[in-house]
């Protein structure tokens, strides 16, 4: 019997083949399936991320929306007690007012206050007047408060509530008063006399040591002697006398202007006094911080700085009217 023939190599290319082919669409189909899955795992995640970024918006306006409640509940809260403040301040005027009105009802049924009333307004006149006048001529910022007090306490005994607003004004301008500082010329004065004082002791030798003379300096030096005209001091004891004497005219020049409150002969007295100490000590950090203490003092107000100055002696004479 014949042995069974065995499969040519043919077929078991083509079976082979075939396991390949199988093969590879199983690959395939394997790939694109989780290419699929991973499509939509990144598609569920960028939806994922779309909603909380939607959900942070929406918080975020919503926390945009309750800043804006707060800002506007404050507001209204900050409204409410400027309006409180406000009606309680018009309250406490109309009391005043009230009380003034029933004094004044009680007090003027007697036909002799009137002459009396008149008497007493031209002396809170004459005393607001004698209070401008002492603090812009003569800057007595006492004389002036103590004058304002009277004034204040003769107009406490005018019954007629139409002066409330001249009450008010009167305190308004003695607080603006009593808050105002020391008298500016008293302030310039004392630092003119502070600068003369230190002006003695200034050092009459220059601070730094000369430099090193060449030799036809030191050749020459006993026959002529060269200084800048710039650096001329006043080393002549006649001439230094001079100087110191023109230098105490010009700072009574300057205290002179400062009495008077001229602020220009104050300058130029000081530009004076400057040069005199040019001429008189050589240049040292001493001399230095009394020049720069006359410029400070060059910008020094010598008037009282109270812009309601006046005011309530302007309404009272608008208020009794002409004559």
């Amino acid at each position: 019997m014949a042995p069974p023939s065995s499969p040519t190599p043919g077929l078991r290319r083509g079976a082979w083949l075939i396991v390949l082919l199988a093969l590879a669409a199983m690959l395939a189909a394997l790939g694109a399936l989780a290419w699929r899955q991973l499509d939509a795992a990144r598609q569920a995640q960028a939806r994922s991320a779309a909603a909380d970024r939607q959900r942070l918006e929406a918080l975020e306006e919503r926390v945009d929306a309750l800043r804006r409640d707060v800002r506007a509940h404050t507001a209204r809260m900050q409204q409410g007690e400027a309006t409180q403040r406000l009606l309680r301040e018009e309250v406490i005027g109309l009391g005043q007012r009230a009380a003034l009105l029933e004094q004044s009802v009680q007090r003027l049924a007697n036909p002799e206050l009137d002459a009396a009333r008149a008497l007493r307004l031209d002396e809170i006149e004459l005393l607001l007047s004698q209070g401008q006048q002492r603090l812009l001529l003569s800057g007595d910022a006492d004389g002036a408060r103590r004058a304002y007090a009277l004034a204040a306490t003769l107009l406490e005994g005018v019954p007629d509530p139409g002066w409330l607003d001249l009450r008010q004004a009167l305190a308004q301008e003695r607080a603006a008063l009593d808050a105002l500082g020391d008298d500016p010329r008293a302030v310039a004065a004392g630092r003119l006399d502070a600068v003369a004082a230190a002006l003695p002791s200034l050092p009459r030798e220059p601070a730094a040591e000369p430099a090193p003379a060449s030799w036809w300096e030191r050749m020459m030096g006993g026959l002529v002697e060269v200084r800048p005209s710039s650096q001329a001091l006043a080393l002549d004891p006649a001439d230094r006398a001079a100087g110191l004497a023109a230098l105490q005219l010009e700072l009574t020049l300057a205290q002179g202007a400062i009495a008077r409150g001229d602020r220009e002969g104050l300058r130029a007295a000081l530009d004076r006094v400057e040069g005199w100490m040019l001429r008189l000590w050589p240049a040292s950090p001493a001399r230095e911080r009394q020049r720069e203490a006359l410029r400070a003092l060059r910008g020094q107000p010598l008037s009282p700085q109270l812009p309601t100055l006046g005011s309530t002696l302007e309404q009272l004479r608008r208020q009794r009217g002409p004559g």
